[in-house]
């Protein structure tokens, strides 16, 4: 683990359950080297447990025999998906026009009505909607990382550990600029490193947006219903699906934007960009449509 801690690897949650592996086995008198038998054991220990969460312990401990085996040779690695995936993709859920403003507009009421706290919500959420960053980026952001003259803002602590440039727009800039301004005039002596600042001057955190967030929900009537709760994270799914649907509208070079897209929002891989064609039944049908005219073309 301390190597690929080096390397860049974080391994927070991976780190704690192949230490809780490493002690199942001790605990067990388990002495011999790493079996399937033990893996499939102690990654169904939790029984009430999700099995999507039985996999990923799983996956974990199969990765360790995979290190291990170079090492000892008598190592047994255990088989891809034995318990199944252990990556569960809910399918974006995606914000309309009137449920941008609804929201907007219910933040803007929080109280103390005409202070900080009302505006805070606002520009956060006006942020993450018009320029898709995750939430932890924009909660990180400090002053030196946005750039208000030239409209870029640096994102440097991301989940990948990859910084990038994210060109924002004249609106995006003049609404933190107002945000900058407020918040400086009421709080001149805060010491906060991120933009965003709650209501006793610190750093906002993801703990407070969140439960500001979920009692917004809760006013706005969209828990329940049968369906998936909205999240912040749709925020990011809602940027990126508008931006594709613009660009395909646009009759744009789908491949090539969706790299540019890729990068913009700090994606590992652009397969997981191209992920979101297949998950928004909008952007599928406006792709085989797109299809459907070609082939049509073609065979005129």
């Amino acid at each position: 683990m301390e190597f690929k801690r080096k390397l860049g690897y974080q391994l927070g949650g991976e780190g704690k359950e192949l230490l809780l592996f490493a002690r199942y086995a001790d605990q067990t008198g388990h002495k011999e080297p790493v079996t399937t038998e033990i893996a499939v054991r102690w990654a169904k220990l939790p029984q009430s447990a999700d099995p999507v969460y039985w996999a990923r312990r799983y996956e974990v401990v199969r990765r360790f025999a995979k290190n291990r085996f170079l090492f000892d040779s008598r190592t047994e690695i255990p088989p891809k998906r034995l318990l199944g995936s252990s990556k569960r993709q809910l399918s974006p859920l995606i914000y309309s026009d009137g449920e941008i403003a609804a929201l907007l507009q219910a933040a803007s009421f929080l109280k103390p009505v005409n202070s900080l706290h009302p505006r805070t919500y606002v520009t956060l959420f006006g942020l993450l909607l018009s320029t898709g960053l995750r939430i932890s980026e924009a909660l990180n952001l400090s002053r030196e990382d946005v750039d208000l003259k030239t409209n870029i803002i640096t994102v440097t602590r991301t989940k990948f550990k990859k910084s990038r440039l994210v060109p924002i727009s004249s609106s995006t800039s003049q609404a933190l600029q107002d945000y900058l301004v407020f918040r400086d005039a009421c709080y001149p002596g805060a010491k906060a490193e991120g933009c965003f600042i709650s209501k006793k001057g610190i750093s906002l955190n993801y703990r407070q947006v969140l439960y500001v967030f979920m009692k917004l929900r809760l006013h706005l009537g969209w828990v329940g219903k049968g369906k998936r709760s909205p999240r912040i994270h749709d925020f990011r799914h809602t940027f990126a699906v508008n931006r594709l649907l613009k660009w395909i509208s646009e009759g744009k070079n789908l491949d090539r934007k969706i790299f540019t897209l890729s990068v913009y929002l700090g994606h590992a891989r652009v397969t997981d960009t191209y992920w979101y064609l297949r998950a928004v039944p909008a952007l599928l049908a406006e792709v085989s449509k797109r299809l459907e005219n070609f082939v049509g073309r073609d065979c005129l």
